[in-house]
């Protein structure tokens, strides 16, 4: 029996054995597996002169995987969310080779004993209702790029998808019919349905026009080229008109404004507006209670509103009283890399 094992083989069969084929897990986090290994391969080579052709499992000991944390931290100056995230493929994949080769499971068993680290939950934002509404009138509508623009953004607020949510929804997701709802996939691959807006069904229909009969595995959100748009120019979109809003609402500008802010802003007007925990955890898409819970206390002065507080109008604006509808080896880098 060999007193070392090749640790190349072991990366590609965790890869595509046990995070694609067996767990099935998303494409984001396949990419988020990838390149911590990725990074740990080369932290190795520069740090300990081992090329990852020539690596085996034995030169990874939980020692080398803590200064690899370290080296995160300190040198690529990772929050510690990020180095947790990386931790967490490492560990994984461990514990992918100690059940492959039982006299391995020592050294995975020390490498999955290595700690998280501590991290503290950072404040939630979330814009005010007037916040919102200049945002959502910042958009030239008379334009193309403007309606695009404003429909996305009525979107975000009235479903609270992320951004990778909305960057991947299709015309086959959308009843714009009597139902008026959207059909999202979210973490985990766990789908979830959200009702839509009478208003933000109109703004669809007139933004996707014939679109709508085409193809139902059509990207709904189009970037300036005519490409699906991205999660990253959704970010770039929020921010841009983020900033034109400031200009007309002050507050704004000591804001940072991100897709996710939206999505916290719809968290906590409906919270304001009397909406169930529970129904605001499947809105979300959240797994845990705890998490949604956070939004609990965001604001100790919320009100029991009506519905229709959280409603956008066709002017773009939220009237107090009208009432809304939410019901509705030496490839191994290169291998890496082409993942």
């Amino acid at each position: 029996m060999p007193n070392s094992h090749p640790l190349g083989s072991f990366v590609r069969r965790f890869l595509l054995e046990s995070v694609i084929a067996d767990r099935n897990l998303s494409r984001n986090t396949q990419a988020s597996y990838r390149d911590a290994i990725r990074l740990l391969l080369r932290f190795i080579a520069e740090r300990y002169g081992i090329d990852p052709t020539n690596l085996t499992v034995e030169d990874v000991n939980a020692k080398v995987v803590r200064n690899f944390l370290a080296y995160l931290e300190k040198e690529h100056c990772n929050s510690l969310a990020t180095v947790n995230q990386r931790l967490t493929a490492i560990r994984s994949l461990f514990r992918f080779i100690g059940q492959c080769v039982p006299e391995l499971v020592d050294l995975a068993t020390q490498v999955g004993a290595v700690p998280l680290r501590k991290t503290v939950l950072p404040t939630i934002s979330y814009l005010e209702k007037q916040e919102m509404d200049a945002l959502l009138a910042t958009p030239d509508r008379g334009r193309l790029q403007g309606q695009r623009d404003y429909a996305l953004l009525l979107f975000l607020y009235n479903s609270g998808a992320r951004a990778s949510e909305t960057a991947h929804v299709t015309v086959g997701d959308l009843d714009l019919g009597t139902s008026l709802f959207v059909r999202l996939l979210g973490k985990g691959r766990k789908i979830r349905l959200c009702p839509l807006w009478p208003h933000t069904a109109k703004v669809l229909r007139a933004l996707l026009g014939r679109r709508l009969e085409g193809p139902p595995e059509a990207a709904v959100f189009l970037n300036v080229r005519g490409a699906p748009i991205t999660r990253f120019g959704i970010h770039t979109l929020v921010e841009r008109i983020a900033k034109r809003a400031s200009k007309k609402m002050p507050s704004l500008q000591g804001k940072r404004v991100s897709p996710h802010v939206i999505r916290h802003s719809t968290a906590c007007h409906l919270l304001r507006a009397g909406v169930d925990i529970n129904t605001i955890r499947d809105w979300l898409g959240h797994v845990s209670l705890e998490t949604t819970n956070r939004y609990a206390k965001v604001d100790l002065e919320m009100k029991a509103k009506a519905l229709a507080t959280c409603a956008v109008t066709e002017s773009g604006r939220t009237p107090s009283r009208e009432k809304a509808s939410w019901q509705n080896d030496r490839d191994l880098m290169a291998f890496l890399n082409s993942l």
